[in-house]
Order: structure tokens, then C-alpha cells, then sequence
């Protein structure tokens, strides 16, 4: 197999060909933050905290590091103000869905806040009920600012038996929503609350 040979942060990376730079970074030791990623599922650069410049053949850009190949010669750099201030800005905008990195950047609340109350949009509940549960129990509703996770009508007994996605949720939201959608089909269906009124 090939062996792809990178920079990140002033250091050298070998890698295999079909390494993404996050991935390449993380061999080094260096720590770039992400939400969306999970080994268990494909990398879709949903979230943008893993955002990094990189500079081949004289040409810079700004890539989700995520979801971007390792290449020769590829100059990897992980940390500047600009993406600093990007990434505060997205701990801003999920505040308070996603709370946890926001001591490092001396947040204690947002300006957005409200704006996403519970759910941090990270994907990875929805992607792995598609790609790896293969439920389909949940899906995003909605476009910008109401975009957000809803359960497919009738699919809260799936989850019941499932939850393999539970911990995957960084803000506790898909545990907490199923709750109140399990609830709501207690009440309304007296199967589900082990009567013989079914």
C-alpha cells in the first residue's frame, strides 16, 4: 500500500494512501476537536469543528479534516486565530447543546442562545440509525434555523428496542426527546402499557 507523507503543525506524518488528515493528525498526538466524527460511521463534515488550513502546490485552503485525504506533500496547519474563532463560533451557535469545549474558549453562554435549545445537530444519531442500525427511525426535519431531529411517526418502539445510539449524543437530547415521545405513546396507546386493552 502506499505511503502518503504529510506535514501537520510542523511535523512529519507516513500514513497509508485513504488516510483523512484528522485521522493522520491523531497518529501525531495532535488533538483537532470534532462532534460529527465517529469510527463506526462514514465521515461527513457536518459540524466544521475539525476545520484546518492545508497548503499543496501553492494553493490554501480551509477543509473539513475530517472528511479530507492525506496527500504528499500536503502542509497541515491546525490551529490559527481564524479557525480558533471559527470553532468558537460553532460552540456558540449549538450553545447549549454543546457546552463541553467551552471553557477553552472562556464562553459561559452565547449570543445565539436559544437558537438550537437542545440538540447540537451533529448528525451522528441519525446517520447511525441509517447506516449501521438500519432502522430509519429518526431523520432531520426542517431547513436552517428549524432544521432539526425528529422520530418517524410509530418509531419510538424501535428505539425501546435499539438505543444503540444513545451515547453516541454529545447533549443528552436523544435520550431525553425519546423519553417524551415513549411517554406520549404510552398514554395514547394501552398496548405499550402492558393492559390487555390492545
Amino acid at each position: 500500500m502506499k505511503t502518503i507523507r504529510l506535514t501537520i503543525d510542523g511535523a512529519t506524518a507516513q500514513v497509508p494512501e485513504g488516510t483523512t488528515v484528522l485521522e493522520a493528525a491523531r497518529k501525531l498526538g495532535v488533538d483537532i476537536p470534532t462532534l460529527c466524527n465517529h469510527p463506526k460511521l462514514e465521515p461527513h463534515g457536518a459540524c466544521r469543528m475539525c476545520m484546518v488550513d492545508v497548503e499543496r502546490n501553492g494553493r490554501k485552503r480551509t477543509v473539513a479534516s475530517c472528511a479530507y485525504p492525506a496527500q504528499d506533500g500536503l502542509v497541515v496547519t491546525t490551529s490559527t486565530p481564524k479557525l480558533e474563532r471559527m470553532r468558537k463560533l460553532i460552540v456558540e451557535l449549538l450553545w447549549p447543546a454543546w457546552t463541553t469545549p467551552a471553557k477553552k474558549y472562556g464562553l459561559t453562554g452565547s449570543r445565539f442562545s436559544g437558537a438550537i435549545p437542545d440538540c447540537s445537530l451533529c448528525g451522528l444519531c441519525v446517520n447511525y440509525c441509517q447506516d449501521v442500525a438500519k432502522k430509519n427511525a429518526i431523520y432531520f426535519q426542517g431547513r436552517g434555523i428549524d432544521r432539526h431531529v425528529a422520530f418517524a411517526p410509530g418509531m419510538a418502539r424501535e428505539c425501546a428496542d435499539c438505543r444503540e445510539c444513545f451515547n453516541l449524543c454529545s447533549s443528552g437530547w436523544i435520550v431525553s426527546r425519546y423519553a417524551t415521545e415513549a411517554s406520549e405513546l404510552w398514554e395514547d396507546n394501552p398496548c405499550f402499557a402492558g393492559t390487555n386493552n390492545c
